[in-house]
């Protein structure tokens, strides 16, 4: 098989690999063992997750997102901050576009690496829901802001085991048989939130986790009494912020803006992924 070229982008240290797929030569039959194959780190690239591009008949373009197991993901929202820098970057796109996602078409602008993205409406918003874990009852948040979000606030999110308790939550049964992702959120001495997430698909935790700190927000507007642009400074030091309306008791009119960071270009080789 001939190279193929790609990018390396990271949103607050969630990183992807982007391919512009729009002649559609990658294969179908290929894409699980390519995924898989180069967002192994240290064999490969190494990433979070895949974006392909590809057309559509109505929008700029539409991305497929694969996460690091090969799993599809309906939507991301770093990956779509990236996504949408990368059209900008190779003529795809002008600096205000949309584009087509599992999850419905996307808006976004982009100002140099800061990018604003829209989000689907979250779904309905559940607070202190009781969850049975092996160290006891937990009461969390639930809601679906593009894909499926539990949301727990604790004391200190620096002192937590975020990969043991978050593979549990993400694997309960009561979030089968798709599972979902787990968050946990503090505030630190200065009254800054602080988000930390274990990631359904990556199977670990991320630096950042753009949908998740949108749900993260909700959560603290509800429960901090935080008001519209929340931020949100994610596992790798970096701020994510979060806009929202409310209409009819429900949150609506999501947004979400950050970095997108170009890193890398090159060309991937069969030996990538074999």
């Amino acid at each position: 098989m001939a190279p193929i070229e790609f990018t390396k982008m990271n949103g607050c240290g969630n990183d992807f690999i982007l391919i512009d797929n729009r002649d559609c030569r990658l294969e179908e039959s290929q894409l699980p063992a390519l995924v898989t194959g180069i967002c192994r780190r240290g064999l490969s690239v190494g990433a979070d997750g895949v974006i392909l591009i590809e057309p559509s008949a109505q929008a700029d373009f539409r991305w497929r997102f694969f996460n690091a197991d090969g799993s599809p993901g309906e939507m991301c929202g770093n990956g779509a901050r990236c996504a949408a820098r990368f059209a900008v970057l190779h003529g795809i796109a002008g600096r205000e576009l949309r584009f087509e996602t599992a999850a419905g078409l996307i808006t976004a602008r982009v100002e140099g690496m800061q990018v604003r993205v829209n989000l689907t409406d979250p779904g309905e918003l559940t607070l202190d829901r009781p969850l049975s874990l092996s160290g006891g009852e937990w009461r969390v948040a639930t809601v679906n802001t593009g894909v499926p979000h539990v949301i727990a606030r604790v004391p200190d999110v620096d002192a937590l085991d975020v990969v043991a308790i978050g593979r549990e939550i993400r694997r309960h049964p009561d979030f089968a048989p798709a599972g979902t992702n787990a968050n946990f959120i503090s505030m630190d001495a200065a009254g800054a939130i602080l988000i930390r997430t274990y990631e359904r698909g990556v199977e670990d935790e991320t630096l950042a986790c753009g949908t998740g700190a949108a749900a993260g927000a909700l959560v603290a507007a509800e429960t901090l009494g935080a008001a519209s642009p929340v931020r949100l400074r994610t596992r790798s030091g970096e701020v994510l912020t979060v806009h929202f309306s409310r209409r009819g008791g429900r949150f609506c009119d999501l947004l979400q803006e950050g970095p997108a960071r170009l890193v890398f270009t090159g060309r991937l080789h069969e030996e990538a992924w074999r």
